[in-house]
């Protein structure tokens, strides 16, 4: 009879010790070598430089795909395609995953989607955000229709997250067809120059369909998703800066909508005043300026992390500090557009608005702007449908909101940048504040149209009621007379009259009526 031997402990152990070995190579040291030599890091080499060293705690790692049809029962890779797990960056816990192109192209299937779905779902429990790295070839052919559940039950959970934790989506390679979706219901993208990718349909299917010719980068490029589209919120130039990115912005996050952004001590005075910014507003009220040197001479440190800087840049979106506490800063911008609001520019505030909403942070809002932009191309895209997303989202919005008129305050655009009639708790303006129902010539040619024409020197004319109507109505003391206005302030002071308002407004709770949800103009 022949002895059975049981294993020793210490054998069971050197097996355990074997397997997660075997588990950390992926698809194989010859497609780590492949993935290499396109630039682009492994699933777990990216995470060693996210999260703090030692801090990683890997789930799932032994699963295997259940697949059996074309030849997959040979074929099995412990993990499946995808690195998940929970770990700290700065101390704080995050949940991430990772997947791995090295593995069947980083495709997913039921198993994979499994991983990411219960890595969801502690992070819900535990109130703490979630990243995803993605670098995939999208659903996997030989699982079918099981990729495509998996597909929609990280599209659910997406949503059921939203608002409740902050979800982050790096592209750090292809994210293709189905894909696309779950970083597009996260809060935020980063792409990565020249090594990702995100579409639809790719370059074969456009051609076929459309006999039009377009490369991968051409068609969802970073730069094309950064610049034209509107679907990337940042774009990094090489893997190490965007998780430079990521680590950049959750700093400026709670881990959920429970908490309070992270505080940090500048060491900003939060009474400095600044007479250079009087001087940023040129005398002429046509001429261009740079909102952002505004923006970066009153919050702390000259500090100011903008969100989506190359798409309708007509607007500045971003993150800040003032006296140590997070705001998120919208601003019109005089240098593009004349700061006027279009279709691009009120979908990325108003999005913006309703995140910084989501996440207890203050908002703070600079006004400069003549109004909605006008032309065809503008009303047939459905201006009056975005804008007002932005109307809405600053309505909706109960945390502190406080706005200063840096300039012009035209039109219904006056009322949709934060004003005190969209719930503006305190509306401060400069003194170069212009607050009217459109700019003086155009009030003019309309008012006076007769007048001016019946005059002996039309142009003389013109010129003098303009003048006058400049001085009586473009200027933020009729507001202030009916209180729409809380205070016009020196440009100087407009760092600690803010700080003052934010500490004034700490504790600021405003109930809305009850209801299942509200109907935004999408």
């Amino acid at each position: 009879m022949v002895e059975i031997r049981e294993p020793t402990v210490e054998e069971k152990i050197r097996r355990l010790r074997e397997t997660r070995e075997q588990a950390k190579l992926g698809g194989g040291v010859k497609r780590i070598e492949e993935q290499h030599a396109k630039g682009k890091l492994t699933a777990r080499e990216r995470l060693d430089l996210l999260l703090d060293p030692g801090s990683f705690n890997e789930l799932d790692q032994f699963v295997v795909h259940q697949c059996t049809d074309f030849g997959m029962a040979e074929r099995k890779y412990l993990g499946d395609g995808v690195v998940t797990g929970y770990g700290t960056i700065d101390g704080r816990l995050v949940y991430v995953f990772s997947q791995d192109f090295t593995v069947f192209g980083g495709s997913l299937g039921e198993m994979f989607a499994r991983k990411v779905c219960k890595l969801m779902d502690l992070a819900m429990k535990t109130g703490a955000p979630v990243i995803g790295l993605n670098d995939s070839g999208g659903a996997r052919i030989q699982e079918g229709v099981a990729s495509l559940a998996g597909y929609g039950d990280i599209f659910f959970r997406n949503v059921m997250a939203s608002g409740v934790i902050p979800q982050i989506s790096a592209i750090m390679g292809p994210c293709a067809g189905g894909a696309v979706y779950s970083p597009a219901l996260t809060d935020f993208i980063i792409m990565v120059d020249k090594t990702s990718y995100m579409f639809i349909t790719g370059p074969d299917v456009v051609k076929t369909v459309l006999g039009q010719e377009v490369t991968f980068e051409e068609l969802g490029g970073a730069m094309v998703h950064s610049q034209t589209s509107g679907v990337a919120h940042f774009i990094a130039k090489d893997e190490e800066q965007c998780i430079q990115i990521i680590k950049k912005l959750l700093s400026y996050l709670p881990s959920n909508y429970l908490e309070d952004p992270p505080y940090v001590e500048t060491g900003d005075d939060p009474n400095r005043t600044d007479e250079e910014l009087a001087r940023i507003m040129p005398d002429d009220p046509d001429k261009p300026y740079d909102v952002k040197e505004v923006i970066h001479r009153v919050v702390d440190n000259g500090e100011f992390f903008e969100v989506q800087p190359l798409w309708a840049p007509n607007i500045v979106i971003g993150f800040a500090r003032l006296n140590g506490h997070v705001v998120g800063m919208v601003a019109n911008q005089p240098a593009y557009y004349a700061g006027a609001l279009d279709i691009n520019s009120s979908t990325k505030a108003g999005r913006f608005v309703r995140f910084c909403d989501c996440f207890n942070i203050p908002i703070i809002t600079f006004v400069d702007v003549p109004g909605f932009l006008p032309g065809i191309e503008q009303e047939h895209g459905g201006i009056i449908r975005h804008g007002s997303k932005l109307l809405y989202a600053y309505c909706e919005a109960t945390v502190p909101k406080i706005t200063v008129i840096l300039r012009k305050a035209y039109g219904g655009a006056y009322d949709v940048m934060g004003s005190k009639h969209s719930g503006g708790d305190i509306n401060y303006a400069w003194p170069t504040a212009e607050i009217a129902v459109m700019g003086p010539q155009g009030a003019i040619n309309i008012i006076f149209r007769k007048e001016i024409a019946e005059a002996p020197d039309p142009e003389q004319k013109r010129l003098e009621l303009v003048s006058d109507y400049r001085r009586k109505f473009a200027n933020p003391y009729v507001a202030a007379q009916k209180g729409y206005i809380d205070e016009v302030i020196e440009p100087a002071e407009t760092r600690p009259k803010l700080i003052s308002a934010l500490e004034m407004l700490s504790t600021k709770r405003e109930p809305r009526p009850s209801k299942k949800h509200a109907n935004i103009p999408l």
